[in-house]
Formats: C-alpha cells, structure tokens, sequence
C-alpha cells in the first residue's frame, strides 16, 4: 500500500487576477486547484510546496479539505498576474509575479504514491536531474507549461524545453494545451502532435483547448467537450482537468477519466476557485451526458 494515491508537487500561487482593470488576490497554481479535486473525487493527497513564510496561512485552506501538506519556507511565494477583458474570459495575459524556488530531491519527503504528479508554474522550478529522480519513485505525471513557459522581464513566453526529448523518456502522463502541442511540435493537428510526442516516451497524453479536452492513450483517441455556462473561473483550468483524470485513471480507463475531467472542467470555469462539487452530481451528468 501507498502512503498515498497522489503526490503533488509544486510552488503554491499567490497570483493577482484582473479583470476589466479590477485586481484580485487569489491563491493558485496546480498544486492548489489540482489536490482540491483529487481529495473531492476520494483519493488521498500530499502536496510538496514551497512559498514565503508569511504566506503559510494560505495552505489552512488545503488542509481543512483533508490535504496533507508539506511546506519549505522560501525567500519569495509563486504569483502570476493574469489579465482579462469580461467579453473575451477566453483569452489572458499572463506576467510573473514572484517566485518561491526550485526543489532538489533531497527536500521531499519519504513517502510513496502511486502517482507523482509535478505541476510547475513555470520554468526553473523543476530541473532534469529532479524529474528523473521522481520518475524511479512512481509513475510521472506532469504539464508540460512549467517547462515551456519562460519567465523573460515582464512576461512569460513560451520558449524550447531544451531537455524535452531525455525528460519525456521519464514521463507516463503528459498533459499540455493546444498551443503549446503546436508549439513543440510545428503541428495544428492535435491528433498529429500527440503522435509526434508519443515518440518521446509518454504512454497518455491529455490535451485541453477551449472547445474540450482531447485524450490520445493506446493508439486511440476520444473528446470530450467543454459546457460551462460562464466562465467566471477560468483560472485553473487546466489544472482541474488534468488533477481530475488522472485521479480517475486510478479506477477507470483513459476514456471515462477523460469524459470525468470535461465535466468537472466544465463546472469549475463556472465558479472561482477549486472545483468544490460532489462525486454523485457529476457521476449523473456523465451517465447522461455519455451512458
């Protein structure tokens, strides 16, 4: 038996997120939105984080959700600005605002899962030699922005994993977004660009656009759309997809996991924050949505 289901690990968010000028501080990153929906859906969770000392009251929100959380203390905390117009919540600008540092192996606890996942903000939390040395404790899941999404100035741009072909190799669970498959791999065809990545070693790939989330495992493929009826809490949500399939890989195959995660995705854009539903309330709209 495992300690636990999942293990998370990533710098926590203080991130500001402005819409029409107005500014909002709000927690985030995938560790936050991410282990949310893990401990809901029933699996246990740890999180591996780090962030500024005075920040620490952050993860009290975590912790009541049952989470267990293992924190360092950092010179800076994780922050994203994202900026949005109410027309188009669609699109964003997105700009790094601080930054609580890189892990080294030696800082994350002796504990076992049955899935790693590594849910970076963006580039120089997570190096090679860190990922690898993940990959040999259990099955590696990770996004692929935290690798491709560089910090330059003011902004984040997307920029070569230059080590993407050797830290693929290391990888079962790849999820990126349509921009960033066309990105590494010159291909608009999602189709096309999973195959490309396959090469490099990940056995599924999970790939969200605003239409829905695409999933490519054992040679097969299936869709399942996005339907939220705002998207008021659009932030996050590629984290709560993916936090959300690959807990139900736990106990279901590629297909149904993927139709789980279109729907919690779909209920999470509704709503700020961490997807904070039942398991019945979605496990009906999938038996109706998809029998």
């Amino acid at each position: 038996m495992s300690d636990f289901d999942i293990l998370m690990i990533g710098n926590f968010a203080k991130d500001k997120l402005i819409v029409d000028g107005v500014e909002e501080v709000a927690s985030g990153g995938g560790v936050y939105y991410g282990s949310v929906v893990v401990k809901r859906l029933g699996a246990s969770v740890a999180v591996v984080t780090r962030l500024q000392l005075e920040d620490f009251g952050r993860l009290d929100e975590l912790r009541q959700e049952g989470i267990t959380i293992y924190a360092t203390p950092s010179a800076g905390t994780s922050g994203i600005a994202n900026y949005y117009q109410s027309t188009d919540m669609e699109t964003r600008i997105c700009k790094p605002i601080g930054f609580g540092g890189s892990y080294s192996a030696a800082e994350i606890p002796d504990v076992s899962a049955r899935i790693i996942m590594l849910t970076p903000l963006f580039s120089g939390e997570i190096d090679l030699p860190f990922l690898q040395a993940m990959a040999i404790r259990a099955p590696l899941a990770i996004d692929i922005q935290g690798f491709v999404r560089v910090p330059v100035g003011d902004d984040l741009i997307f920029q070569p994993w230059e080590e993407m072909p050797e830290g693929l190799k290391h990888v079962t669970y790849l999820k990126l977004d349509k921009a960033e498959a066309e990105f590494l791999t010159g291909e608009k065809d999602i189709k096309k660009a999973a195959k490309l990545l396959h090469n490099f070693g990940p056995k599924e790939i999970v790939i969200t656009q605003s239409k829905g989330v695409t999933v490519s495992a054992n040679g097969e493929f299936w869709f399942a759309p996005f339907t939220p009826n705002s998207l008021a809490g659009r932030t996050g949500r590629g984290d709560t997809c993916f936090s959300t399939y690959i807990t139900k890989r736990l106990t279901e195959n590629p297909c149904i996991s993927g139709q789980w995660a279109a729907v919690i995705t779909s209920l999470k854009q509704e709503v700020p924050g961490p997807w904070r539903g039942s398991v019945q309330e979605v496990a009906e709209i999938v038996a109706q949505k998809y029998g």
